[in-house]
């Protein structure tokens, strides 16, 4: 009777504790198979596509806790002269060793098509080791920060082009490039909102938490990538592709076949002729539509880098109306990020119809936006430039993805984007390069930011207006 009574008598403690335990998972269970549900819905899951959102979210986590560590040694720790000098040797020591290695980034990582999943995994694994490295000197401030900031850079840089690669080999069934990619951005962005306040709570606790915040990210994120489909390593039928304007090249039809190696004739007995000389392999064009498109996302892209280095001094020097620094920082750089949220959602909505009016638009957009802030430079103004400047950024390169997936044939795809994605870039390195070295008066950088925007309509919407009036013979946009 009393083995009887303890026998029953632990039963609903158990019972109540694994209640418990239910109850206490459930959140984040429920939470988990719901992204999970979302990541992998309409084929998703079936393709590979799943994984590689959720990878780029992990992705995007991990950089946004280290932009937190940085911002808040480079920038906010210090007065804005010396934060300015600091910035300045940031960009001097990390983006501009950069702009040598981004040309090569691109062609090495084309070489390894076999090694697309080791590559994203390893420019996860070495950030997870530089973000661990940037710990001991970020609470100093110290030179040895800035060459372990190279390195996250060139590896996140390294990160984004394989990934613009591997896209196309993940496609769903009728599933179309542009919807791909804003699926893959959005998931970014999400976890970059969610993340930012994670880091900037870590921040409070002591300037090299966030760095471990994004070691583990990262390490988790170096798991993830092995598990991506074998595919995303297949490179059947792939050729390197460049990217030229065939205006410069009128001899090269358009998406011309690789020239093949004229057979030698036979050589007659005594007569001395000699075989012709074998014909180099000709350029493999890309089309007129995807040469002005990238003109013009590289001027948007430029916009981009100019805009979060003159606008995050000007506004650190003089805040908004009645706002201090932080909130007016806070303002741009979250109407930003829903500007970019909304061109990304509003391209999967349009599926990339007319990509070459849609990319033409929108940099007319921008232009006038920026002009007009130009002319009345007020709050309202930098906060409409900002979301503008985001939205317009989107819509153009998911619809320069649109025409790469319509343009380019599938065996030289994945060349394309990966230098695409290179000179896109370097043009951020560009615009941030210029945004810094001007002085902090509001017309000035707004009139600039104008003529980045000009010079781009000027060497591209012609083009891109009459690629759409002329068609493309390739009509593959879904």
């Amino acid at each position: 009777m009393t083995a009887a009574r303890s026998h029953d008598g632990p039963g609903p403690l158990r019972r109540a504790g694994r209640a418990t335990g239910r109850a206490l998972r459930t959140p984040f269970t429920g939470t988990a198979r719901g992204i999970r549900k979302a990541t992998h819905a309409h084929g998703a899951g079936e393709s590979g596509l799943g994984k590689l959102i959720e990878l780029h979210a992990v992705n995007g986590a991990g950089d946004v806790m280290i932009t937190v560590a940085l911002a808040s040694t480079v920038f906010f720790s210090v007065p804005t002269d010396e934060a300015r000098g600091r910035v300045a040797l940031y960009l001097a020591i990390t983006m501009a060793p950069f702009t040598l290695l981004a040309p090569v980034i691109g062609p090495l990582l084309d070489r390894l098509p076999h090694g697309r999943r080791a590559a994203m995994a390893g420019a996860m694994l070495a950030r997870a080791l530089l973000a661990i490295t940037m710990s001991g000197a970020v609470a100093t401030g110290g030179l040895e920060l800035y060459p372990a900031a190279l390195g996250v850079l060139v590896s996140s840089k390294a990160y984004g082009v394989v990934r613009s690669a591997v896209v196309p080999r993940l496609l769903p069934p009728k599933f179309s490039l542009v919807k791909a990619n804003s699926r893959v951005t959005l998931a970014g962005l999400l976890a970059t909102g969610v993340a930012a306040p994670i880091g900037a709570g870590l921040q409070t606790i002591g300037s090299a938490w966030p760095l471990y915040g994004a070691c583990a990210i990262f390490i988790v994120g170096t798991f993830l990538a092995f598990t991506m489909p074998p595919k995303v390593d297949s490179a059947k039928g792939e050729r390197r592709a460049r990217l030229i304007d065939p205006q410069d090249h009128p001899h090269l039809p358009h998406l011309p076949e690789p020239v093949r190696r004229p057979a030698a004739p036979k050589r007659g007995r005594g007569n001395g002729e000699k075989p012709p000389k074998e014909r180099p392999p000709g350029l493999r064009s890309v089309g007129g539509s995807v040469f002005h498109g990238l003109q013009a996302n590289a001027a948007h892209r430029a916009l981009s880098g100019f805009l979060i280095f003159f606008l995050a001094f000007l506004l650190r020097e003089h805040p908004m109306a009645g706002q201090s620094a932080a909130i007016s920082l806070a303002i741009v750089g979250v109407s930003a990020g829903v500007g970019n949220a909304c061109g990304t959602a509003v391209g999967a909505w349009l599926r990339a119809r007319g990509p070459e009016v849609i990319i033409a638009t929108v940099l007319g957009l921008a232009l006038g936006t920026a002009v007009l802030a130009a002319v009345f430079f007020s709050t309202a103004a930098v906060a409409a430039l900002g979301a503008v400047a985001g939205f317009t950024q989107a819509l153009s390169k998911l619809s320069l993805d649109a025409m790469i997936q319509r343009d380019v044939p599938e065996e030289v795809r994945t060349s394309a984007f990966a230098r695409s994605e290179t000179l896109l870039q370097m043009a951020w390195v560009v615009g941030g390069g210029i945004g810094i070295a001007l002085p902090l008066n509001a017309v000035v950088g707004m009139s600039v930011a104008a003529g980045i925007l000009a010079l781009g309509a000027a060497t591209s919407v012609r083009g891109l207006l009459g690629s759409a009036r002329r068609g493309s013979p390739h009509p593959r946009v879904a």
